[in-house]
Parts: C-alpha cells; sequence; structure tokens
C-alpha cells in the first residue's frame, strides 16, 4: 500500500471550499494533506474544517486574520503534534505544524510549511531571509538526531531555471533570486534533503503556480513553488507524482507524490 502525501497552497480555505476542493478531497485518496495559506482561524474552521475526507487537521494559524496560517490532515492519529518553530516573529504568521508518527523503530515526520513571500518589497523580503536562516538549522538537526521526515508545502522559491517559465527576466525577482536559490542549493546539496518532485520528474514546464495577471494559467506562464522536501531514507520511497490541473482551487495547483510505505 502507498502513502499518499498531497499539499496545496490554499489561498484561503473558504474559498478553494466555493471551488471544489471538499468533493475533490474525497476522490484523490490522500493519507496527510498539508495546506497552506489557510487565511482562516480557529472559530472560522470549527465545524467546517476540522477533518477533509475522514483526515484529522492540525493548525497553526497566524495571529492576523485572514492571513498564513498552515494546516496537516492526516489519516492516523500523530504520536506528537509541533505547532510553530519556537521563534516569535514567524510563528506569529502561522507558517510551521509538523506531526510525527513515532513509533519504537522509527522517528518519522510529516511537516506543512508555508515559507514568506518575498514579493511586496524589501521588508518582506528580508523577513524571507530571516525565515531561510532559521528554517535551515531546524531541518538539519531533525536529521541529525535521525528523524526521517518530508516537509510539503510552498518555498515561494523557484530553484531552477527548469522551474518557472520566464526565468531570465525573473532573476531579479522575490522567488528567484540567486540568494534564495543558493539556499535551496545548499538544503539538497550540504544538507543533503531531497527535492522528491524532481527525482521522479525531470521535464520542463512542471508548475504550481500562476500569476492571476497575463493569462498565466491560460499560457502555462508558472513557478514550481510547491515541494515535498525529505530526508533521503523518505524520500527513496517515493514512486509517482502528479500536479493535479483538471480544476483549480487556487492560484496554486495540488501536488500528489506516492511512497511506498505506511505510517
Amino acid at each position: 500500500m502507498a502513502f499518499r502525501l498531497v499539499t496545496l497552497n490554499l489561498n484561503g480555505i473558504r474559498s478553494a471550499a466555493n471551488k471544489g476542493l471538499l468533493a475533490w478531497a474525497e476522490t484523490v485518496g490522500a493519507d496527510c494533506m498539508g495546506v497552506q495559506e489557510v487565511k482562516a482561524q480557529a472559530a472560522d474552521v470549527a465545524g467546517r474544517f476540522e477533518q477533509l475526507a475522514g483526515m484529522q487537521g492540525h493548525f497553526h494559524y497566524a495571529e492576523k486574520k485572514g492571513y498564513s496560517g498552515v494546516g496537516l490532515y492526516a489519516r492516523k492519529k500523530p504520536s506528537e503534534v509541533i505547532v510553530g518553530l519556537g521563534n516569535a516573529e514567524f510563528d506569529a504568521e502561522g507558517r510551521y505544524v509538523e506531526a510525527r508518527f513515532d513509533a519504537p523503530q522509527r522517528k518519522l515526520s510529516i511537516i506543512s510549511c508555508y515559507f514568506p513571500s518575498g514579493s511586496s518589497g524589501e521588508e518582506r523580503q528580508a523577513a524571507k531571509f530571516r525565515f531561510l536562516d532559521i528554517v535551515y538549522p531546524h531541518l538539519l538537526a531533525m536529521k541529525a538526531e535521525g528523524r526521517e521526515f518530508i516537509l510539503v508545502g510552498d518555498i515561494n522559491i523557484a530553484h531552477k531555471e527548469i522551474d518557472l517559465k520566464n526565468w531570465r527576466s525573473n532573476q531579479k525577482n522575490s522567488g528567484f533570486l540567486p540568494e534564495e536559490r543558493a539556499w535551496m542549493t545548499r538544503l539538497l546539496d550540504e544538507a543533503g534533503l531531497v527535492d522528491v518532485f524532481r527525482t521522479l520528474n525531470p521535464h520542463p514546464e512542471q508548475y504550481t503556480w500562476w500569476s492571476n495577471r497575463g493569462q498565466a494559467w491560460a499560457k502555462n506562464v508558472g513557478w514550481r513553488l510547491d515541494y515535498h522536501l525529505a530526508t533521503p531514507g523518505i524520500a527513496a520511497k517515493a514512486t509517482r507524482e502528479a500536479i493535479f490541473l483538471d480544476q483549480r482551487f487556487s492560484d496554486h495547483a495540488p501536488l500528489i507524490v506516492d511512497y511506498d510505505f505506511q505510517l
């Protein structure tokens, strides 16, 4: 039996629900689903979105209403849920939830994470770099203690030229800055994490986000911003990937990966 893990930036859980998210979730057969940009508070989720297709939700809400927020839905009950990175600035923004499925012979985490966007200006770009500086050693420490994990989410970085349509004209834009791309290279090469989708699919024009401007969706002028980033042991179990394009729930597309293991 495969373990199916989905990630999707919702651009608002209520908005995505209005576009058919709940019915689709019933059909996709996910064992876990990481969601980002929930844009809701606990009161908004209560009675409506605590569960999704038989999976129980675990959330990290932003303090600011209608902003950020992440969730992780899981069919199996985690042994522990960790909300936040332990950093006041970014924990206030609701960017990290980790479900642990530990057993006597196994330490395994599934993480839903929403990296900041720097596209609104220098202040937010500086915040994005601060976030990268925090999350890198955090993931390194988890790996060093022998914990296998898959981090899914909207990383807001297109790693290589193949990962966005118009790479030449975007080299000075947030999401494709040399410093951001170098951070990602370091995460994969030095820290030894794996970009799971790319190991399975080496082809161009594989995008997960499209601007709402200039007919980007119709012309497939996209970016690959959503990832499964995994430790090597669990990454090696990935067997199949898909970007779901048949229906749109937000400006991002769901990214689905099957792994050959069970929780």
